[in-house]
Formats: C-alpha cells, sequence, structure tokens
C-alpha cells in the first residue's frame, strides 16, 4: 500500500454513494479491503469512483531526491520552499519511534518519500495511500486525516524514551557532553521535600493582625484616659481599677504577640517511604534506611498509674508503623514495684499475638482498650474474610489478658505470704535440727520477702518495706523482656498460630526493655528528670537511637503513622536543626461539656501553632520527639543571632567551633548555655555512641542544598545482638553515683531544679539556636488521659504555676537569655515566668465590683460616654480577635470560652497558691512537694464521668469561694441601698451589679462542681442563699439605716 502511495500524484478511490471517506484502521491495507480492492483494480462495485487531485502546496509536495527518506544534509537542497514542519524535524521520517520504546524501520516505501509519509502513530504500521488524505469531492488536503496518519517524532524525556539510545546521539559532537543521551539522565524521579510549609490565609491572617494593632491602640489610649481622669470620690478604688488595668494590659500583649505568625504544616509520607524503604542503586533489598528511635516510657506508682493502662500504652507503641528491628521501647519504673515488672511481662507475652493482628487487618488505633471499646462498625474497611473470626478471637485472648493484669496485685501478695510462710517454716526446722544436735543455733531472722515468680528475691521494692528494698533505696534493674528482633522481615504462615493465620504477616516484635534506675538515701533523685536522664543513658548502650520519643504512661499511639510524620521534618532538608518534634496533646474520658477546659485547645490549637511560625513551640512533657545529640547538649550546626532592640539584624553564626569536639583555644562563647558539655560520666562505652547517635540523626545528602547530611545506606547495616556486657554496663550508667561530677541535670538532659522540667529542658535548647516543630496529624497522633475532678485538676494546674513561678526566680528567666532566641519566642517563655503573678491582680479585680456595691462607689465618677465606647470598642476587638483566631486555629467557641472561665478559677486559686509556694521556697527555702496525679479510672460502669461530681475538699477552694460569696452579698446590698435610698444612684448599681454578674458567669463551673451531679443540686444550697442574703440585707439596714435627709453635692436638703 505504501508503495502505491508513492508512485502517484492522483489516484482512483471507491467509496460510499455518500460521499463520505470510510475510515480505516492503521493496521488494516487495501490489500485486506476485497470491495474496495475489486473496486481500484476496475471491478464492479456499488461505490462510484472518484478522482482526487493534490492541490500543488508546499504543505503536501513530497521530497525530491530519490526514494527513502532525506536525511538531515540532504533536505536543504532539495527546494528552497521545502521546509520542515514544525515541531518535526527533517529526521523525523528516518525512524518509525513509538511510545512504548519500540523504533521501526524503513516503511517500505518506494520512490519519492515526502512530508505525507510522516504520521504521528504510536504503533508500526504501513504508511498510508497519499489518495486516502485527499478530499474526494473537493480536492482539498484533508488536515485532519493526516493528523493522524502522519510520520513523527517524541525526541526524548522523562515521558518517553526510544529503545534504540544511539538514534538521538549528537552526530557532530556539538551537544551536552559530545555523546548520546542515556535514559538514565532522565527517569530518576525529581527530588522532593518531606516537608512544607503552608502559610494561614491572607484574608484571616492579616485582619487578625489589624485587629491586634488597633486593640493595642484602644488600650493604650483607654489607660491615658483612666489615668487622667480620676474618681475623685473614690480615689482608692480607681487607684486599685488602674493598676490591674495596666497589668492585664502588658499580660495580654504578652499573650498576644508570639500568635501573630501562626502556620500549618504538610508532610509527604509516600516520598519518605521512596527516599528510605525503595529499591535504589544504594539499598538493593529495599531495606529500611530510617534511623533507629528509642521511645520512653514513664510510671512511678502502680497504684496510682494502674498497670493495665501502662500495659495498653505498651502495646500501641509495640505496634505502630515504623521498622521493627529499629524500634526500641525503654519503660522507667522509677517505683521499682514487682507489680509493673509482671504486668509488663504479660504485655510482652500478648503483644506476640496482638501486634501481628494489628498488621494483618490494619487496625487503628493499636491501643487494645480503646479499640474494642470504640463506637461504631469495626467491619468497616475490612476486606478479609477471616476477619470477624480473628476479631472474635483476640477480643476473648484480651479479656483474659485484663483479668490476669488485675488478678497481679493479689497474686503476688499470696505468692509472697506462702514464700515467707516457707522460709519461716524452714528456719524453725533449722533451728530444731541445730537443737537436737545439742549445737547452740542462732535465731535466723526471717524478713517478709517480696519474691518473682521463679522463687527468688524482687530486687526493687517490697510489699513490706525492708533494708534495700524500699522505694527510695533499692539497687538498679535493667531487664531485656524482648530481644533485638531479626533484621529481615520475618513473614509468618499458617502454622505461625493456633487459631491465627498470619501467612505473610511480619510476626516480629520491637526491642522491650525494663528499667528502674537505683536509689540510695542520701541523693537527690530529681523526680521525672531523672529517671528520664537514666533512660537517655540505658538506651544509649543498649540501642542508642538517634532520636527519642518520651510517653507518660497514661498516653498512648493512636495513628500508627504519626511517627513517620515526625520523621519527615528531622530528616528532611535543614531538618539537622532541628532538637525536637511536638505533638499536641489530645485526651480522652473527659466530660462532653468540657466543664474544667481539660482539652485545653486554645494552648495546643492557638498558641502552640503560633510558636511554630517563630522558633518552635514549647516542650510540654510528653508525646514529643527528640533529637538525641541536642539532648545532650550541644550546639546545632548552624544558627542565627538575632540582634537589636527587636532582633531584627540576622547575623548567621557557625557554632562549630563550640560544639562536640571543639578546640580549646576556641573563643569563649557570648552565653552560657553556648558552652559545650565536657563530664558524661565515666563510661566510655557512653562517650562512644555520642557521635554515632550524631551522625545517624543527619538527612540524607541526596541534594546540594541538604547541609550536614549522611550518604543514602549507611543505616541498612543490621544492629550486633546484646551481650551481657553490654547489660552490665546499662546497669551502672543508672545507678545513682554516675551523675556525681558530671553535667547531667545541669547541661546534660533533662534539666534539673523546676518541677516542670519539660519547659526549662525546651527553653534551654532555643537559647542556644536550635528550632522545633509543631506537628498536628489529621488524626490525633496520642491520647491520654486527664483529671475531670476540680480538685485533681486544680492541683494539677499548681503544680505547672509553681513550676513557672521557680523559672521566673531562675537562671532560665527569659531575661537571661542569649541572642539566638528570636523576639517573640523571648516574650513567649517570658509569659511563661509573669502569667502565675496575674492571680495577684486578678483576684483584686474580682472584688472590685464588690467594693462597689458596698461602698456606692464606681471606678469612674460616672459612666461617662467615653469610658462606654471605650469599653465597647475593647469588647468588640475582643470578640473579632476571638473569632478569626477561632478561623485559623480550629478551636470552637464554646472551648474558648471555656478556657476564660478556667483562668478565672485557676487564676484566683491555684495560681495563687502557686505565687505563695514560690516566693516562700526563694525567700525561706522550703522545698515544694507534689503528689502524683492519679490516673485511675472511675470504677462506676453506670456513670463514666461519675469522678466530675466527687467533691474532694482543698484549701485551693478557699478563694474561690470567697470571690462568690462576696459578690452575691453584695448584689444584695447593693440592691438593697438602691431600692430604700431617696435618691437612687442606679449608673453605679449598674456598672457594678454588670461586673458582678461578669464575674460570676466566670465562676459558674466552679459553683457547678461544688452541687453535684446535674439536676442534683441540694435544696441546702438555695436555703442556704437565701437566708444569708435576707440576713446580710437585715443586717446592712441596721447599721445603716435611712434618713430623711437627702446629701446632694456634699450639702444636706
Amino acid at each position: 500500500m505504501a508503495g502505491k502511495a508513492g508512485k502517484a500524484s492522483a489516484a482512483t478511490l471507491s467509496v460510499p454513494p455518500s460521499g463520505r471517506l470510510p475510515s480505516f484502521s492503521n493496521d488494516v491495507s487495501l490489500d485486506d479491503a476485497p470491495e474496495f480492492a475489486a473496486t481500484m483494480s476496475g471491478g464492479t462495485s456499488d461505490y462510484a469512483n472518484y478522482t482526487v487531485l493534490m492541490p500543488p502546496t508546499p504543505d503536501n509536495q513530497p521530497y525530491s531526491g530519490g526514494g527513502g527518506a532525506p536525511s538531515s544534509t540532504s533536505t536543504g537542497g532539495s527546494k528552497p520552499d521545502d521546509f520542515p514542519l514544525p515541531p518535526y524535524g527533517p529526521s523525523a521520517s528516518t525512524k518509525l519511534v513509538n511510545r512504548r520504546g519500540g523504533a521501526g524501520g524503513d516503511d517500505g516505501a518506494g520512490g519519492v518519500s515526502g512530508k505525507m509519509d510522516r504520521r504521528l502513530s504510536t504503533a508500526r504500521v504501513a504508511a498510508p495511500s497519499k489518495s486516502l488524505l485527499v478530499r474526494s469531492q473537493t480536492g482539498d488536503f484533508d488536515h485532519n486525516r493526516w493528523l493522524f496518519e502522519t510520520k513523527g517524532t517524541y525526541g526524548i524525556g522523562n515521558a518517553y524514551w526510544p529503545q534504540d539510545n544511539s538514534a538521538y546521539a549528537d552526530d557532530d559532537g556539538g551537544g551536552a557532553g559530545g555523546g548520546p543521551v542515556k535514559m538514565e539522565d532522565l527517569v530518576d524521579k525529581p527530588w522532593k521535600p518531606l516537608s512544607r510549609k503552608v502559610p494561614i490565609p491572607p484574608g484571616i491572617l492579616s485582619p487578625y493582625r489589624l485587629l491586634v494593632l488597633v486593640r493595642f491602640i484602644s488600650l493604650f489610649l483607654f489607660l491615658i484616659w483612666r489615668a487622667t481622669n480620676p474618681n475623685l470620690d473614690a480615689l482608692w478604688l480607681w487607684g486599685i481599677s488602674i493598676v490591674c488595668e495596666f497589668w492585664f494590659a502588658f499580660s495580654w500583649l504578652l499573650d498576644q504577640m508570639p500568635k501573630l505568625n501562626p502556620i500549618n504544616r504538610a508532610v509527604d509520607l509516600a516520598a519518605l517511604r521512596e527516599k528510605f524503604e525503595s529499591v535504589t542503586p544504594t539499598n538493593p533489598t529495599g531495606r529500611s534506611d530510617l534511623p533507629g528511635l528509642d521511645v520512653f516510657i514513664s510510671t512511678a506508682d502502680p497504684y496510682k498509674e494502674p498497670p493495665l493502662t501502662t500495659a495498653n500504652s505498651l502495646l500501641s507503641i509495640l505496634g505502630t508503623e515504623y521498622p521493627v528491628e529499629k524500634l526500641f521501647v525503654y519503660i522507667s519504673d522509677d517505683g521499682g514495684a514487682l507489680l509493673t515488672f509482671e504486668a509488663m511481662a504479660e504485655a510482652c507475652e500478648f503483644a506476640k499475638v496482638w501486634v501481628p493482628f494489628c498488621r494483618k487487618h490494619s487496625i487503628e488505633p493499636r491501643n487494645p482498650d480503646s479499640y474494642f471499646n470504640q463506637k461504631g462498625d469495626p467491619t468497616k474497611g475490612k476486606k478479609r474474610p477471616d476477619f470477624v473470626k480473628d476479631r472474635r478471637w483476640i477480643k476473648r485472648e484480651y479479656d483474659e489478658f485484663k483479668v490476669r493484669i488485675n488478678g497481679l496485685a493479689d497474686l503476688i501478695r499470696r505468692r509472697a505470704n506462702a514464700m515467707n510462710a516457707r522460709e519461716r517454716k524452714l528456719a524453725r526446722d533449722k533451728q530444731q535440727q541445730a537443737s537436737s544436735d545439742g549445737t547452740p543455733a542462732a535465731d535466723v531472722p526471717t524478713v517478709k520477702a517480696t519474691w518473682m515468680a521463679d522463687g527468688t528475691h524482687w530486687p526493687g521494692t517490697w510489699l513490706d518495706s525492708a533494708p534495700d528494698h524500699t522505694k527510695g533505696d533499692h539497687a538498679s534493674i535493667v531487664q531485656v523482656m524482648i530481644k533485638n528482633p531479626h533484621y529481615d522481615v520475618v513473614p509468618g504462615d499458617a502454622s505461625s498460630h493456633p487459631y491465627l493465620d498470619l501467612t505473610g504477616v511480619d510476626v516480629r516484635v520491637p526491642m522491650f526493655v525494663y528499667l528502674s534506675r537505683e536509689k540510695r538515701p542520701g541523693y537527690d533523685h530529681n523526680k521525672k528528670a531523672g529517671a528520664m536522664n537514666a533512660m537517655v543513658r540505658a538506651s544509649a548502650i543498649l540501642s542508642n537511637g538517634p532520636f527519642m520519643l518520651n510517653f507518660d504512661c497514661d498516653h498512648y499511639i493512636y495513628n500508627c503513622t504519626a511517627i513517620r510524620e515526625a520523621m519527615c521534618y528531622m530528616l528532611d532538608r535543614g531538618g539537622d536543626r532541628i532538637c525536637y518534634i511536638q505533638f499536641p496533646q489530645r485526651f480522652e474520658g473527659i466530660d462532653p461539656s468540657d466543664r474544667y477546659a481539660n482539652h485545653n485547645t486554645v494552648f495546643f490549637d492557638g498558641n502552640m501553632r503560633a510558636l511554630d511560625g517563630l522558633q518552635g513551640p514549647m516542650y510540654v512533657g510528653t508525646g514529643c520527639l527528640f533529637r538525641r545529640y541536642a539532648v545532650y547538649g550541644f550546639n546545632p550546626p548552624r544558627t542565627t543571632e538575632y540582634r537589636g532592640i527587636y532582633g531584627q539584624v540576622k547575623v548567621p553564626i557557625d557554632p562549630a567551633p563550640h560544639g562536640h569536639g571543639h578546640h580549646p583555644e576556641a573563643a569563649a562563647p557570648d552565653h552560657p548555655d553556648h558552652e559545650a558539655p565536657q563530664r558524661f560520666g565515666k563510661s566510655k562505652m557512653f562517650i562512644e555512641t555520642i557521635a554515632v547517635a550524631e551522625y545517624q540523626g543527619r538527612p540524607l545528602q541526596d541534594h546540594p542544598s541538604v547541609q550536614n547530611g549522611r550518604p543514602p545506606g549507611a543505616l541498612l547495616m543490621p544492629r550486633p545482638p546484646l551481650d551481657a556486657a553490654t547489660v552490665a554496663e546499662s546497669v551502672a550508667v543508672i545507678s545513682c553515683w554516675y551523675e556525681d561530677g558530671t553535667e547531667w541535670g545541669l547541661r546534660v538532659g533533662w534539666i534539673y531544679g523546676s518541677v516542670t522540667e519539660d519547659v526549662v529542658t525546651g527553653y534551654r535548647m532555643h537559647n542556644r539556636g536550635w528550632r522545633s516543630v509543631y506537628c498536628i496529624t489529621r488524626r490525633d497522633a496520642f491520647r491520654g488521659t486527664a483529671p475531670i475532678n476540680l480538685t485533681d485538676r486544680l492541683h494539677q494546674v499548681l503544680r505547672w504555676a509553681t513550676g513557672s513561678v521557680e523559672i521566673f526566680f531562675s537562671k532560665n528567666n527569659a531575661f537571661l537569655a542569649s541572642r539566638r532566641l528570636k523576639f517573640l519566642q523571648r516574650l513567649s517563655y517570658l509569659n511563661v515566668g509573669i502569667y502565675p503573678f496575674t492571680s495577684l491582680f486578678l483576684i483584686m479585680y474580682c472584688l472590685l465590683p464588690a467594693l462597689s456595691l458596698f461602698s456606692g462607689q464606681f471606678i469612674v465618677a460616672t459612666l461617662d460616654p467615653t469610658f462606654l465606647c471605650y469599653l465597647l470598642l475593647i469588647t468588640i476587638t475582643l470578640m473579632l480577635l476571638c473569632l478569626l483566631e477561632v478561623k485559623w486555629s480550629g478551636i470552637g467557641l464554646e472551648e474558648w470560652w471555656r478556657n476564660e472561665q478556667f483562668w478565672v478559677i485557676g487564676g484566683t486559686s491555684a495560681h495563687l497558691a502557686a505565687v505563695l509556694q514560690g516566693l516562700l521556697k526563694v525567700i525561706a527555702g522550703i522545698e515544694i512537694s507534689f503528689t502524683l496525679t492519679a490516673k485511675a479510672a472511675t470504677e462506676d460502669d453506670d456513670d463514666p464521668f461519675a469522678e466530675l461530681y466527687l467533691v474532694k475538699w482543698t484549701s485551693l477552694f478557699i478563694p474561690p469561694l470567697a470571690v462568690i460569696g462576696i459578690n452575691i452579698i453584695a448584689l444584695v446590698v447593693g440592691v438593697s441601698r438602691t431600692v430604700y435610698a431617696e435618691i437612687p444612684q442606679y449608673s453605679k448599681l449598674l456598672g457594678g451589679g454588670f461586673f458582678s454578674f461578669w464575674v460570676l458567669a466566670h465562676y459558674y463551673p466552679f459553683a457547678k462542681g461544688l452541687m453535684g451531679r446535674r439536676g442534683r443540686t441540694p435544696t441546702l444550697v438555695y436555703v442556704w442563699a437565701g437566708l444569708i442574703s435576707i440576713t446580710v440585707s437585715l443586717l446592712w439596714i441596721t447599721i445603716s439605716p435611712p434618713d430623711d435627709r437627702i446629701t446632694q453635692g456634699g450639702i444636706d436638703v
């Protein structure tokens, strides 16, 4: 067919009577269509014969100069008007190239071959007849037909590549590189970042910043007006109010300024998988190249922190989606209790079936208790036919596991009694045998020991205290309960378990270690901070993961991919400057109304998100992933100093001379926090792990913009198994004497000296120039529990506020920070130390309405329109700021209001007590002790929130009760005076009464908590309220009876 088309400029073609050109497939020639072949050869047919002439246009003229396609050297001299058609070059007809890389040879055309032979086809086909490219009736060239039948080339690129690479070599050697282009130059995937910043829409952020400026100006003008317009009739009232208002304006500014630059972030988990867990030339087996991760769980008292809660947290961590051979879990039992030890042993046994079950069916969450208690259809999204059978079996196993955990305390007690009775009997038998032999035998003292299941003494705390076996006096314990797994996937099969088909499921479980540091009398063990530092040292010896993630025992992993999202920030370009990734805290078991603002969403979704746009969020104690090298007290590889009045001048600093292994003649740092740590202890094995952890925590050096990186494939080697010497060294580094003469707690690890060691530790890292990141995942990363009882909640707030007061009076005050701390970041840390002192002004301001009603005066002489306008403007801007903050933070209006209410409740109770305790510690040296917050759930199955209505008296109730009572009495007195007055002054009653009602509205959750269950308010409360109001009213009238005189302007009328 192609030969026929190349020999004539006109052809005879048979078409249907309609005159329309038949549509031929590219793979069918006219020889395969007998009806058309008969017509063209002179046979009889129903189709008419048409003679189609090709117009002599430049576009359809064939090349001259013989058969075959012209080359690049011969086309130029064929005809002056014979130009190649863009975008195809003159060599486009030399090869037939398809999209899959196939290259065809000569198409078999004889005679003249021209541009009409070009076709844009993706298959190897014969050249069409030129007569098919011409409309039969009009003789015009059919451009649409030519589009599909023309020979063309796609060239080279990452969308298409020819099989014959030599066809696209640079013939004259003038191209780039002087040689053929290889497909590998283009098929490599482009470099992708692992994370990115998502800015807040300008339509929300710009009005928000503008309103902050408007409110600041309004407050400034209002305070000037208030200072220049005193109430001469009640100067004392005016003085108290103006001092409080100045402080509130300053406090609002400290809280508001760091919120000016909130941001969001997003990660690319697919890019993380491609870089670290895909088959590449540097990773031919596809083994994970991710760094190791050490996970820490802290617990202290199994009777306040139930072992079942801790075991569920452990199971959720063991089942998380992270390479099994790179995950190492540690639990620090600061109480050294056998109950916790055996509960963890039971959890490890149950993990052997729970973890594979979660992997097989993609269970979420992987905390068994939360999974089985969640509402909804458990089969939603499950496709494996054996899911229902597996779930039913694992649910029964978990129920039995819970029963065993709950019965451990009684089991340990009965075992101890039985073993002690046996020891006493053996001692008596020995004495009787000695006396029968006639030899005097000394009394063998027997102690009430606590026994392990193997019949040996428990080295930790005994049930009955004895020397070397109390909470503050016991030996170090290191127990590897699950050894380091194999570095390759170990798939199960049908015979791996009698009830679960684990075919193709990885049955490995991460390594787990139980720790209990040594405690002896006379040593300061530094509470939780000391326990964390002991875990840091022991984990460095046993696993040395370059990253560490810490949890409280009541927190668990709710999103099994959350750790991977955090790694996207740590291993991204610039991630070597990040010291930690803080996750927001989310809580379960909170009452639906969140009466005491336990969720604390204003802080976690508002303040912390805003700090992420500065130098990073603060460390809040749990759910935080650390860089081990930063915890050791070293400086970041690169940092910036912010100089000027408010840090407007940025000066890049290379702190390498002051980093690890700095030269002794290097210049001295300008701040004590910038000094490199030198004293880590006497363990050479631990010191050798520091450089290894720093190197393994670097991002991949896969792009020129990545600084301080490591080559791909550096972490593929399997980890050596643990030996006895390594475990013995880990026991030595958690002894109570190891920190003597070192910088642990001073510059290295968690910082000592405050009950809020978390904030201080994060502050020290930021002060060295490190940055942190706030990781908010679409599905909650971690979840925990919070106290919903009013007393427990106030004690929790008291501990936080006391730590803030300690920070204010210590060298960790933000006033003393280095120039590596951003100005707005400095303000945020300054607010941490100052906010408890607001309670002194808050309680006075809450009593001002009552004082106004008692005295018959107000903070201003009259309700001047200027005063009302300022008050209205300040209130409106506050409401608008609240609405915009709700927009960019995602919190609800009800949550914002609950936060405001509890700020007043806590400010007049816990914060006030914290200031007094802090002053006592600074002035008199009186230490502050706190009881551990109980994390046990309520036992009332009928009402899961029964603890909410439980009233436990505490001295923290006194200030709020006094404020509520005084304001109620003042309202009664004010109304009585106004009603009985000859000339009622309703403006003063209105001002004092409005603010008094505003104060009482903030105390509504507190009052409701004292009244008991909803709908069960004791009648006695109403009776006493009425009696007190009547009594106070009558007493006031008796003391100050109304008379007939009318006083106006100081003149008796």
